[in-house]
């Protein structure tokens, strides 16, 4: 059984401009890094098995109440899995040995947009890997701080629990060529 937290967030325009990152301190819409205000947001946990929708549960927009279904950290390769600041770590020791790809995103940067279906298509072409994706929302600034994001796209590549490698901005050349250094590494 799949997971998703879908989060859509009612600030910022629906488009960005086609740059290869977002950085915070230029654009001013980045809140959950800059300390502003949070976002007025509409979440809703679907409970997928397989590619059947079996509930779509609203969630309230507390940052202190967190869904939880079972109590152990699954790593799934395959697809790509969201993740919040209470499931990554537990999802990254679960993965073992396995190479672990984290892409910290948010709702309104362009060339996030622009990177999500690449991501997707990786993590179904390469089953040794765990991809993850993490939206650097109000909810998860902790863990975007605790991994040093400063520009949206960034790609935080982990092997045995440690960050190994970084790439920002969408570059899918470079982050192939960073995740074939750390696997063959």
């Amino acid at each position: 059984m799949a997971l998703r937290l879908s989060v859509s967030s009612s600030h910022g325009p629906a488009s960005s401009p086609a740059i290869s990152t977002c950085r915070p301190a230029a654009c001013g819409r980045f809140p959950a890094l800059l300390g502003c205000g949070a976002a007025s947001q509409r979440r809703s946990l679907t409970v997928m098995s397989g590619s059947e929708t079996r509930a779509v549960i609203p969630v309230k927009s507390s940052s202190s109440e967190t869904a939880t279904v079972g109590a152990e950290a699954v790593a799934v390769t395959g697809q790509v899995t969201e993740v919040n600041k209470d499931t990554f770590w537990p999802i990254v020791k679960a993965a073992g040995p396995k190479v672990v790809v984290l892409d910290m995103y948010t709702q309104w940067c362009g060339p996030c947009k622009v990177m999500a279906p690449k991501f997707q298509e990786m993590s179904e072409k390469d089953q040794d890997v765990v991809f993850l994706k993490l939206d650097c929302n109000q909810d998860n600034k902790s863990l975007a701080k605790e991994l040093g994001i400063k520009v949206v796209p960034t790609f935080k590549i982990l092997k045995d629990g440690k960050v190994v490698k970084e790439v920002t901005g969408a570059k899918i050349d470079e982050l192939i060529q960073a995740i074939e250094t750390v696997k063959s590494s």
